[in-house]
């Protein structure tokens, strides 16, 4: 999956950001530790990650508004005598679907006379970041766990061995858990420890 979205992202430069389900390889449907090594990745590539609700698909209607019309256009009950036959189909419809039909979506134009690559270009090395002043920066253990101020924080293996920041918010005692530029979790000393 890595290797298909870099290279993507090297054509077509990096999105703002992605909207993704809780499903492998982009996130887990347990809130408190939803992200895998691959949605961090996007993170360090300065891309914005969100998740939909866990089973509620509607929050990504227009993706399986495109399955759909795949399925009724090209897929159907058809049988396909091999992947290369598949692959033509798909291909040719993706020209069909990118630059012929138009979408109500779009006022009737088609996708391909709104698209425009990103400004963002695909850095080919991933400097650390740099979390600034005031940050209490950490790296999480093997385990997925850190501990501040006696407390341990599990935020979950896709974090191991990286550098993650507390940053003081307006309530006494009360941290956001930081990755990169990515709140992945709240910290709160005035509660009682488990």
């Amino acid at each position: 999956m890595q290797a298909a979205l870099t290279a993507i992202f090297r054509c077509h430069g990096l999105p703002q950001r992605m909207l993704m389900d809780n499903g492998s390889p982009w996130g887990s449907s347990d809130a408190a530790h939803r992200h895998t090594w691959l949605s961090l990745w996007l993170v360090e590539l300065g891309i914005a990650v969100s998740h939909g609700r866990p089973h509620h698909p509607q929050t990504q209607g227009k993706d399986e508004r495109f399955h759909r019309t795949l399925v009724a256009e090209v897929i159907g009950r058809r049988a396909f005598a091999d992947l290369a036959e598949c692959q033509r189909r798909f291909d040719d419809w993706r020209v069909v679907f990118n630059t012929q039909r138009p979408h109500e979506a779009l006022d009737l134009a088609t996708p391909a006379t709104r698209y425009r690559p990103s400004e963002r270009c695909f850095p080919e090395k991933i400097e650390p970041f740099d979390y600034g002043p005031g940050a209490i920066v950490r790296r999480v253990d093997e385990g997925g766990w850190l501990s501040f101020r006696n407390r341990p924080i599990k935020l979950g293996r896709a974090f191991a061995y990286r550098c993650i920041a507390l940053r003081p918010t307006d309530q006494e005692g009360c941290f956001d858990v930081m990755f990169c530029t990515h709140k992945v979790g709240a910290l709160d000393l005035c509660e009682a420890t488990p």
